[in-house]
């Protein structure tokens, strides 16, 4: 005789997600996208303003302002995924802080190993950073403006 099956935590269907989950996936989408247009266009931008050192710094300067601003609608939306958990809050409030003590970090580190590098153009890095914030903050804002998030909690 076999016993009964139990349910267990598997088993109990799609965990509940925020209201503002699929407007947090919307930014993060849109996010991507826009990193991978700057760094094109500044790759494209940096090669004609200095060559090979123009090239290396509109990457690296797209890339990193769109990784480090990715971070923090990405690290929201996965701590959204501990919401059945009885500690939500603290769990929520320690991935996201987590990550802005790893951006906080990683901008420092990033700074002071490119700093001085003969074979990257400091000013196009720099203005890669700066265009990679102004489109994440943008994108930010053009994703909440149009969102439709209901006020009324979930009752169940």
């Amino acid at each position: 005789m076999t016993a009964p099956a139990t349910p267990d935590s598997n088993d109990l269907g799609p965990r509940p997600m925020p209201a503002s989950q699929p407007l947090l996936l919307r930014a993060l989408r849109w996010g991507i996208i826009a990193t991978v247009a700057l760094i094109i266009l500044f790759a494209g931008v940096g090669w004609l303003v200095d060559g090979s050192r123009g090239l290396a710094g509109g990457i690296l300067g797209a890339a990193i302002g769109g990784v480090l601003l990715g971070l923090t609608v990405g690290s929201i939306a996965f701590a959204n995924r501990f919401i059945d958990s009885p500690n939500y809050i603290v769990v929520f409030f320690v991935i996201v802080l987590g990550s802005w003590l790893v951006k906080f970090i990683g901008f420092i580190v990033a700074a002071v190993l490119l700093r001085d590098q003969p074979w990257l153009n400091p000013t196009v890095l720099f203005l890669g950073i700066v265009s990679g914030v102004l489109v994440s903050i943008v994108i930010d804002v053009v994703v909440v403006a149009k969102s439709r998030i209901p006020i009324v909690p979930n009752v169940g």
